[in-house]
C-alpha cells in the first residue's frame, strides 16, 4: 500500500485530513441509525441498554440488545462510502485519518488502514474486573468468563456508554489541529464532543466539509446526498487533484 501511495504521488506529502464518520454512513450497509425518526433511540431507552447505570441494574437486557446489534453488523456489508474512504487511504499522498463515532467495523473491512474508534468497538468485550480486552463476534452474557482472569460476570461490550469518555480524545484533537482539511460524512452534529471537531478544525483554519444527507451547521462546504454516492464523488476528485 505505501507503494502505491508513493508511485502516485512521487513528491511531496500532501496536506493531512481528518474525517469523522457517524451513523449515515453505515446505514445503506443494512445498519440501523440512532436519531432518526425510525432510529434506535426510539425504540430503546438509552438510559437502560446504554449507560453504566442501566447494565448494573438489567445486564440481561443490556447483553441482548448488543448481541442483537452484533449479529447485525456479522451480516452487514462494507458500501461504497466505506470503500472510497478506504481508497483515499490507500492512494492519496498524504494523511487521512478516519475517526469514527460508529461502533462497527465496515471502514475495516473495506480496507481502511488508520481508524480511530471514539465510541469503542462492537466486536470487542473487557473484564470489568481485570481490564483485559478480547475479541467477541458471538453472544455474550453474564456467564461469559473473562479468557485471562477466569471471573464469570464481569464481561461488557467494549463500547463507551453514555456518562463515559470516548476514546482517544488526545489524538484526535492533536490530528484536527494539524490538519488542513476536516470532513464530516454521516453524522447528526448533536453529540459532544464530536459536534465541536468542525469548530475547532475552524478555529485554526483548516478547511471545513460537510457530505451528509441534510446541512446540520455551518461549512465552509457541504455536499448532500447519500453517502454512497457523495462520498465516492469526492473522493474521486480529491484524488485527482493530489
Amino acid at each position: 500500500m505505501s507503494d502505491q501511495k508513493n508511485s502516485r504521488s512521487g513528491s511531496a506529502k500532501a496536506p493531512s485530513i481528518v474525517i469523522l464518520t457517524g451513523a449515515g454512513i453505515s446505514a445503506e450497509s443494512g445498519l440501523d441509525t440512532f436519531r432518526d425518526k425510525d432510529g434506535i433511540w426510539s425504540k430503546y431507552d438509552m438510559e437502560d441498554v446504554a449507560t453504566p447505570e442501566g447494565f448494573a441494574r438489567n445486564p440481561a437486557l443490556v447483553y441482548d440488545f448488543y448481541n442483537a446489534r452484533r449479529l447485525n453488523l456479522l451480516e452487514a456489508k462494507p458500501n461504497a462510502a466505506h470503500f472510497a474512504l478506504a481508497k483515499l487511504q490507500n492512494e492519496r499522498p498524504g494523511d487521512a485519518l478516519i475517526v469514527t463515532q460508529n461502533v462497527d467495523n465496515l471502514h475495516e473491512r473495506a480496507g481502511a488502514t488508520d481508524v480511530v474508534h471514539m465510541h469503542g468497538e462492537l466486536l470487542k468485550m473487557h473484564c470489568q474486573g481485570c481490564g483485559a480486552g478480547a475479541d467477541c463476534d458471538a453472544d455474550i452474557n453474564g456467564e461469559t468468563a473473562c479468557a485471562a482472569c477466569g471471573a464469570a460476570g464481569g464481561m461488557r461490550p467494549s463500547v463507551v456508554w453514555f456518562g463515559e469518555m470516548p476514546m482517544e480524545m488526545e489524538r484526535i484533537y492533536d490530528a484536527i489541529r494539524g490538519a488542513a482539511l476536516f470532513v464530516s460524512i454521516g453524522t447528526s452534529g448533536n453529540v459532544y464532543p464530536a459536534a465541536g471537531f468542525a469548530f475547532e478544525a475552524a478555529r485554526v483554519g483548516a478547511r471545513t466539509l460537510e457530505l451528509n444527507m441534510e446541512a446540520t451547521g455551518p461549512f465552509d462546504d457541504q455536499r448532500l446526498g447519500p453517502a454512497t454516492e457523495v462520498v465516492p464523488a469526492w473522493v474521486e476528485e480529491t484524488l485527482n487533484s493530489a
